[in-house]
């Protein structure tokens, strides 16, 4: 994998690492931090990918192999980078990487809910814990990236929601850990993009769904299609993640960062009507919405 387009950290800028920089939300903000100076660690796990950042970056980016379910990886590229920035140590950590394993509860098969909660909440801990010693040297920020699913589940994304959730209070009670020595944890949650995640997470939930028995399908054939169709209506919307990045931005750069940035109309309606609204009341609001994606 080439470094070619990363200047020398002996420089003053400020170092960053970014989980999940090969596609969406987390190669977007890759690329927008080195734009703005930043020394820019993308973590990803194919080569050919970290090529790719590194070759479309006006700045400086360095692609790190990094697997938040592999203890190997995650040691290496703490290493790797731990040798780059010396005693200048991390200005941030974007938690990003993420994926999304959509199927009802019912049939969900327990090794891809496993899965789920392996990628998106054991491997930003593993992840975290391996960067803040450099965190800590340089009085540096978390941003850990949830979701308006980290705030209201939804059917079908159950096991997403449930991992998103379970970020939300990892990152309440890192961000107070973390307060005796000045770092600050952010939460990040959109709404709805147009990113790699949607268009992914259709293909798990096809894979997800082969597995299971026929007649266990026939019962949630409908709400399956439904959640299909919001899928790839959402993915052909093709919103980018602008919005998003500069809310990630924000948190690394302003003097006094928000603990949580909603992202996103929809985000901030879901979540308004979720508050609101009684639960039954905002649960048929959510079946009429799946019954209009028809």
């Amino acid at each position: 994998m080439t470094d070619t387009k990363r200047e020398s950290t002996s420089s003053n800028r400020a170092a960053v690492i970014v989980t999940g920089a090969s596609t969406g939300i987390g190669r977007a903000t890759a690329l927008d931090l080195a734009s703005r100076g930043f020394d820019v660690f993308a973590g990803v796990r194919r080569e050919a990918d970290g090529d790719s950042v590194a070759a479309e970056s006006s700045g400086a980016v360095t692609p790190v192999i990094l697997d938040v379910t592999d203890a190997a990886t995650i040691d290496g590229a703490a290493l790797r980078v731990t040798d780059a920035v010396g005693d200048g140590g991390l200005r941030g950590l974007v938690n990003n990487a993420g994926i999304a394993e959509p199927a009802p509860l019912e049939i969900m098969p327990i090794d891809a809910l496993r899965r789920q909660l392996e990628v998106n909440v054991v491997g930003q801990v593993a992840v975290t814990q391996a960067f803040l010693p450099l965190i800590r040297s340089a009085q540096g920020r978390v941003v850990n990236i949830s979701s308006v699913g980290g705030r209201v589940a939804s059917p079908a994304l159950g096991a997403y929601a449930a991992s998103k959730f379970a970020i939300e209070a990892l990152s309440d009670s890192l961000r107070m850990e973390l307060h005796q020595w000045g770092i600050h944890v952010s939460v990040i949650e959109p709404g709805s993009f147009g990113t790699e995640i949607w268009r992914r997470g259709g293909e798990a939930a096809d894979s997800t769904i082969e597995r299971v028995p026929e007649e266990k399908r026939r019962l949630y054939a409908d709400l399956i299609a439904a959640v299909r169709r919001l899928a790839r209506r959402t993915e052909q919307r093709g919103r980018p993640p602008d919005a998003v990045v500069r809310a990630i931005v924000h948190a690394l750069t302003a003097s006094r960062p928000r603990t949580r940035y909603v992202v996103g109309t929809d985000a901030r309606i879901q979540m308004a009507l979720a508050r609101l609204l009684p639960d039954r009341a905002y649960d048929a609001l959510v079946r009429r919405m799946l019954r209009s994606t028809g």
